[in-house]
């Protein structure tokens, strides 16, 4: 298929999605060589894209950064969803606008969206906004209150009531794509008196299974990666708080827990990645300690290691369930998504420990650290390809 145009808005936050994003119009490409993607996102996705050779479209430098609100509502370990999403209002409000002046400027074949709810929601209100098909892809389906203050039961309340009435007469999205499975979405309803989300979502997605960017059995012989990447035989840990800066807190408290390490494991080299969002100059470590920004197909070292301390994102945590490494995940307190969509996933994988950031002490890390450094992991298979599917789909779409 030849001379087709598509926009791709990767509007989440963090860099998980628009990894996953990349590997979908990478499969696209495979399977219709004249496609012409266009990418529409903010930092550190965009950033991500361009060292990728991918082109952004023009207008992208106005597209306003979800992270910011997010980094503002973060303390100590944990993120409200809901004061998130208060919070981001402005910036989806301006993100509409966006891609109405770029679609009004350009003529697409095809959008798609991942988490794009901004612009679903605002389709929804004004079927005129949308000037061609639009796919839009999720990885969970509602929101939760996760404490028992009742304004906040209030806004999740209202929040669901829109996101179960978006598309509610099939109008908007031409395609609905989730990526996992039926049994990663709470078998409940979105709210009172509101449909069951599991049947929701089966009535309107199809389930492509999980995206991994690259080949586990490529990673499979440890010493090889080790070899690659030039680290010794000592053990190796990897701290990681994913593409935001909220993580901070939890990388210095991998810190602390290295020193006492250290007395039983004097080899040990533990490396903080803090993304793109985090300066490493600004964490705070003990000598010994290696501090980097962002490190591209983070994966690899993923492989390479005896242990990962991670924060419980979608992404990392997948990545160490295939490569079957031994991990240690903090979701964020309060992020329904982290803590009631990511968490049991892993959980039905048999897959990492997790633990909580406001109870654990660095001695407490380390106890845990020392169970299960080096440990085999006999997780279950988890059902990849899930950006062949994707593509697959879009592309029938396409050819209509």
């Amino acid at each position: 298929m030849a001379d087709k145009k598509v926009l791709f808005i990767s509007g989440s936050l963090g860099l998980g999605h628009v990894v996953r994003d990349l590997a979908i119009a990478n499969e696209l490409r495979e399977i219709s060589p004249g496609i012409e993607i266009l990418w529409l996102a903010s930092h550190p996705a965009d950033e991500f894209l361009k060292t990728k050779g991918e082109t952004m479209v023009a207008g992208t430098e106005k597209y306003a950064n979800d992270n910011v609100p997010a980094e503002k509502v973060a303390r100590d370990g944990k993120l409200n969803l809901l004061a998130y999403l208060n919070k981001a209002k402005k910036e989806w409000g301006r993100n509409v606008r966006v891609f109405q002046e770029i679609t009004s400027r350009e003529r697409f074949d095809l959008v798609i969206g991942d988490e794009t709810y901004e612009i679903l929601v605002a389709m929804s209100k004004k079927p005129e906004l949308k000037k061609s098909p639009f796919v839009i892809i999720y990885d969970f389906v509602g929101l939760d209150a996760m404490t028992g203050n009742p304004l906040e039961k209030l806004g999740i309340y209202l929040w669901n009531r829109v996101w179960s009435n978006v598309d509610r007469k099939k109008r908007i999205n031409d395609l609905s794509l989730f990526v996992g499975e039926e049994e990663d979405i709470p078998d409940r309803p979105f709210c009172f008196r509101r449909p069951n989300r599991r049947a929701w979502a089966r009535e309107r997605c199809e389930f492509i299974g999980q995206i991994v960017r690259f080949d586990p059995e490529d990673c499979r012989d440890r010493s090889t990666v080790r070899e690659r990447l030039g680290y010794g035989p000592g053990p190796l840990i990897i701290g990681s708080v994913g593409g935001s800066s909220a993580g901070k807190p939890l990388l210095e408290l991998f810190g602390k827990a290295y020193s006492i390490l250290k007395q039983d494991l004097p080899d040990l080299r533990l490396i903080l990645v803090g993304g793109p969002r985090i300066s490493p100059d600004t964490v705070e470590a003990p000598d010994g300690v290696e501090k980097y920004g962002f490190v591209p197909d983070l994966y690899e070292h993923f492989a390479a290691c005896d242990l990962a301390l991670i924060m419980g994102g979608g992404c990392s945590t997948l990545e160490l369930s295939v490569l079957r490494r031994p991990f240690i995940y903090f979701p964020l307190e309060g992020h329904c998504e982290q803590e009631l969509s990511v968490s049991p996933r892993v959980e039905r994988s048999r897959a990492g420990i997790r633990m909580n950031y406001a109870e654990t002490t660095a001695e407490g890390l380390a106890q845990t650290v020392m169970a299960h450094i080096g440990k085999e992991v006999d997780s279950l298979p988890i059902r990849t390809g899930g950006e062949k599917r994707a593509a697959s789909l879009i592309q029938t779409l396409l050819a209509r």
